[in-house]
């Protein structure tokens, strides 16, 4: 019998009509939501759209004693459910293996990740963005998310920052603290690639009706409020026209910002 990771996408009604039908169907299904927040979207919901209980389980049990889940799908049709798309992380993709690795059979069905819908809330292109990095809170600094944007800089790149998330702790980053922990980072390496006149682009709640878009110099964005998570940050690398053009109406860019990037 198959294992089926089944993608809730970015909103509450991100679902798709297949993956609906495949959770209907299944003889049990499992969710997962500690790789991300989908807004407005709660269990009791889920459970009452499908028509059968939903288990949600963490990350411990996910990644170091999936054994029930393997089990299960031995001999039932199990469907996984998971923010976003199910394989832009890669505690699925490990579970995928060891399906593999016991004859399960599995299949995937899709939904909008961050990944491509970021690109098109702020009006970018999605193939001139370059390597993406999680932004950790505090308690465990790291420096790889300032040196991917130096990276992607260095290229004329687009740079996707995501935010941390801890679901134990119900504790999302914000726009405001991701901004905060680069600026250190920028204090500290001095590549000048997160300055306060840098244009960046912070995406709140994208693909739900209540997502924002605001793109201005992180001086700016440092103060404002972007309501609930989950957010993304964008730091812009080089812009085609049009993108130029989508930042100003989109984000409300300022044009004299905009059109220093603008090859």
């Amino acid at each position: 019998m198959p294992l089926i990771f089944v993608g809730l996408g970015l909103e509450r009604a991100g679902i798709s009509v297949r993956g609906l039908e495949e959770a209907r169907r299944a003889d049990a299904v499992y969710a997962e939501f500690y790789t991300s927040i989908v807004p407005r979207l709660s269990v009791e919901e889920l459970q009452q759209l499908i028509g059968k209980p939903v288990r949600v389980v963490d990350r411990k049990t996910v990644e170091e004693n999936p054994d029930e889940i393997l089990r299960r799908a031995k001999r039932e049709r199990v469907v996984f459910l998971v923010p976003g798309d199910p394989m832009v992380a890669t505690t699925h993709v490990d579970l995928r293996l060891r399906a593999h690795r016991m004859n399960i059979q599995t299949e995937i069905v899709h939904a909008g990740s961050i990944l491509s819908a970021v690109a098109g809330a702020a009006g970018l292109q999605s193939y001139k963005f370059g390597a993406s990095a999680t932004i950790p809170f505090p308690d465990n600094p790291s420096s790889r998310p300032y040196e991917i944007l130096v990276q992607n800089k260095q290229r004329g790149l687009h740079t996707l920052l995501l935010l941390d998330f801890r679901a134990e702790e119900e504790r999302a980053m914000t726009a405001n603290q991701a901004i905060e922990i680069m600026s250190g980072l920028e204090r500290k390496h001095g590549k000048k690639v997160f300055l306060p006149e840098t244009l960046a682009v912070v995406v709140a709640r994208v693909g739900d009706p209540d997502a924002r878009v605001r793109a201005a110099m992180i001086r700016e964005l440092a103060s404002q409020d972007f309501g609930d998570p989950p957010h993304s940050l964008v730091v812009p690398g080089a812009l085609h026209f049009m993108e130029g053009e989508a930042l100003k109406v989109f984000g409300g860019a300022p044009a004299d910002v905009v059109d220093q990037l603008v090859r």
